[in-house]
């Protein structure tokens, strides 16, 4: 019972959707956060108006990395319930009770993996395989967090190349100032220009990419560990006994042997039951055909008797009929007539 309060309490604590909720809250505080502060900032105005246009080229990156933490975050979801279905199934019969008919999933793929090396009689490094089938999550992880980063390069990058047009436009100011009015307004509006960009690069770089994708990065790479956790976990509680060619492992194999041979005794035992009817219910066929045949003989052939005995009286009758229609001139021709008279023939 201790153990099973365990198990409960480990399944509490590795829930299959939480990496996906941390980044619905997550996106959910940013939305609040640009609306309740930066929604008069004149950012888009700004981005409309960009010619260097390296804010673009932020927000490009920017969407890269939430559509990969977006995708990695439904993953992570389905590889954590593939891992609580996957401890479901191990959890009386070890590796020996894990089937699976798709290997979509990294997890089961892992187990798999591990199966096949049991059978092969070999002893793997399960946490060598592990890494092995987690490392494209991991790899996705690092990504967007090298998004992040690259994004606050941009931002840098930006921010110099503000200062840069400022100061063109300031040389250009200076130099017009005292002779050209329309050349001076110019370079001031460059150089106004140029501090926006230097102002919103910074400003989107660090924000888009120091703290959301930075976040976003963190969420994913806690649902990638937490998931190494769990499958590391199922692996050491349920199939370590499979790993060492130990008594108690091959105890297991024996029950999980006679558990399959008991399955295939019960089936073959439904299978000769549903014989048997089918022979009874033959043989019930059988009988009432004999039965109906016996029938149809024993009319027939009160049919063929009742005919004879029709034909016999039609015969007599016939025969009387043609006596009463003599005349008496041949009935006295056959008084005079001489009849010999006839055997009968010898009765056999």
């Amino acid at each position: 019972m201790l153990r099973d309060l365990v198990l409960d309490g480990a399944d509490m604590r590795h829930r299959p959707y939480r990496t996906l909720w941390l980044w619905i809250i997550w996106v959910l505080a940013a939305t609040g956060a640009y609306f309740g502060f930066y929604q008069d900032a004149g950012l888009w105005d700004f981005l409309a108006h960009d010619k260097t246009r390296i804010t673009w080229i932020i927000l490009a990156f920017f969407v890269f990395g939430l559509a990969s933490s977006l995708a990695l975050s439904i993953a992570l979801t389905k590889e954590s319930l593939a891992a609580r279905q996957i401890e479901e199934d191990v959890r009386d019969k070890g590796l020996i009770g894990f089937e699976t008919t798709s290997e979509s999933r990294a997890v089961a793929r892992y187990f798999q993996s591990l199966k096949l090396a049991m059978d092969s009689n070999s002893k793997p490094d399960a946490e060598a395989l592990l890494n092995v089938e987690l490392a494209a999550f991991q790899r996705m992880s690092r990504s967007i967090e090298v998004a992040g980063n690259l994004l606050i390069t941009l931002g840098l990058i930006g921010t110099v190349m503000g200062l840069t047009l400022t100061l063109t436009g300031l040389t250009s100011s200076l130099e017009a100032l005292g002779h050209d009015q329309e050349l001076l307004l110019e370079g001031l509006r460059k150089a106004m220009a140029g501090m926006g960009t230097a102002f919103y690069t910074t400003l989107l770089g660090a924000i888009l990419g120091g703290v959301l994708l930075r976040v976003f990065a963190q969420i994913t790479e806690q649902g990638v560990e937490g998931l190494y956790d769990r499958t590391m976990r199922i692996c050491l509680v349920y199939c370590s006994a499979d790993f060492k060619p130990s008594l108690e492992r091959d105890i297991r194999f024996l029950d999980a042997e006679m558990a399959s041979l008991g399955e295939r005794v019960k089936f073959l035992q439904s299978a000769f039951s549903a014989s048997r009817r089918s022979m009874e219910e033959f043989r019930e066929e059988v009988v009432n055909l004999r039965g109906l045949s016996q029938e149809e003989r024993t009319s027939l052939l009160e049919t063929i008797e009742m005919n004879r005995q029709a034909y016999m009286l039609m015969r007599e009758e016939t025969r009387l009929m043609k006596n009463l229609n003599r005349t008496f001139w041949q009935r006295c021709k056959d008084v005079l007539r001489f009849k010999p008279r006839r055997t009968r023939p010898p009765e056999e």
